[in-house]
């Protein structure tokens, strides 16, 4: 099966996603460097970035329905022309009067194309590979955006320092293009889904037999995303709040101490992508709730290092590591939970779910933010008590989820 991972469909995807992701986060590098210069704040930009999240969290189940009824190679090429569109035409009307509101613009209208294209791309996966490919085939995309987000950043802060701003966006719309023209390529089977009613009534009915699978057919696809939701609150609470504050607040360190830490997780996702490809076949439904509760585990000695008086640069030798096998874990458990959800979905029904599993994901993770930025500012002084009950409480929900998942193996192994 490893051999067939590679077609032609799956590789044009995997080329198309490079260039998208690599046009994606080099825009808003630039983006971000230009409104903190513009304005001064950092509130700002973080202001206007959770803003345009909002309407991808909104419309991903309209994405998800759209992914299903219509024909997702058309659907790709026309979200990422659109997207280079909206920055060619941001590019063209920015001036330094007008700059916040059309980045803001830019922002919101690229938040609603991801709503439409992230369900839609995944929904593409379980159509181009089968069985133990489909875990194999998330793994090599998982990679591609960890090496996207790792060289991107540092790519793009080059060229914005070189040219500046609209240089930099010019090349993410060439990046658009490109995965637009790639897309073009991919052939994929289409059967037209006709519908009598309206619109409204469509979307509707769409919407609720979607529900009515997760919550009666396939109850375990529902237990899966509540695990998966429950691991990105603590881990996206923790890493993105927490991974900065003990870096620069609490250790004291400078920037570049935190540079390196961010570099080391994107190649930690990296090198769980690569292992997750490795497991697939090896690594057993039943076993994923040990997968989940190693997360928890190498939370622990990231907050016992804290207990103890060693060096500032031993507490950050201790965390970064600590956060890296975090990091490798979560990425393990990922790819085979979305895998697992794409198995046991039917191709009429596969982009209103990865919808749901989006946008569950994507609900929590400002809501983790919040959580552990008070927790954090709470026990400054005694990080420990936010660290440790962190990882006892996620390798609980790993050792509380082993029936589970040994009930799902066991369904698996029947199909």
């Amino acid at each position: 099966m490893g051999r067939n991972l590679f077609t032609k469909n799956f590789t044009l995807l995997v080329l198309g996603q490079a260039s998208s992701l690599f046009g994606n986060y080099i825009l808003r590098l630039a983006l971000s460097m230009y409104v903190l210069e513009m304005s001064g704040s950092a509130a700002v930009f973080a202001g206007i970035l959770s803003a345009a999240t909002v309407p991808t969290i909104l419309l991903s189940p309209l994405g998800g329905i759209l992914a299903d009824r219509a024909d997702k190679r058309k659907i790709m090429v026309a979200l990422d022309t659109l997207t280079g569109c909206a920055v060619l035409g941001a590019a063209a009307c920015l001036s330094g009067n007008n700059a916040l509101a059309v980045i803001g613009i830019l922002l919101v209208a690229l938040s609603v194309l991801g709503a439409f294209e992230t369900p839609t791309v995944q929904a593409c996966i379980p159509q181009m590979l089968t069985g133990d490919g489909i875990i194999r085939g998330n793994a090599v995309v998982n990679q591609i955006a960890s090496l996207s987000y790792l060289i991107a950043p540092l790519l793009g802060g080059i060229l914005y320092a070189a040219f500046g701003l609209k240089p930099v966006m010019n090349m993410s719309v060439v990046c658009f293009f490109l995965t637009a023209w790639l897309e073009r390529s991919i052939k994929l089977d289409y059967q037209p889904r006709k519908y009598q009613g309206k619109f409204l009534s469509m979307v509707k009915e769409d919407f609720l037999n979607s529900l009515s699978f997760i919550r009666r057919e396939q109850p375990d696809i529902r237990r899966m995303l509540l695990l998966t939701a429950l691991s990105r609150f603590f881990v996206m609470g923790i890493t993105l709040v927490g991974l900065p504050f003990l870096v620069r607040t609490v250790l004291k360190l400078d920037a570049a101490y935190y540079g390196g830490a961010e570099s080391a997780l994107a190649f930690a996702t990296i090198l769980g992508s690569i292992a997750a490809g490795l497991l697939t076949g090896k690594l057993k439904a039943g076993r994923l709730s040990l997968v989940l509760a190693a997360i928890g585990i190498c939370i622990i000695p990231a907050g016992c290092v804290f207990l103890f008086q060693p060096d500032g640069v031993i507490r950050y030798i201790v965390n970064v590591a600590a956060f890296c096998g975090m990091q490798a874990a979560v990425s393990i458990f990922s790819i085979f939970a979305v895998s697992i959800i794409q198995q046991n979905t039917p191709d009429h029904l596969i982009g209103k779910i990865m919808a749901y599993t989006s946008s569950v994901t994507m609900c929590v993770q400002p809501l983790g933010q919040v959580v552990y930025g008070f927790l954090f500012d709470r026990f400054k002084e005694a990080v420990y008590f936010v660290l440790i009950p962190t990882g006892i409480t996620v390798c609980a929900i790993g050792v509380c989820s082993a029936g589970f998942f040994r009930k799902l193996e066991e369904k698996q192994s029947c199909i």
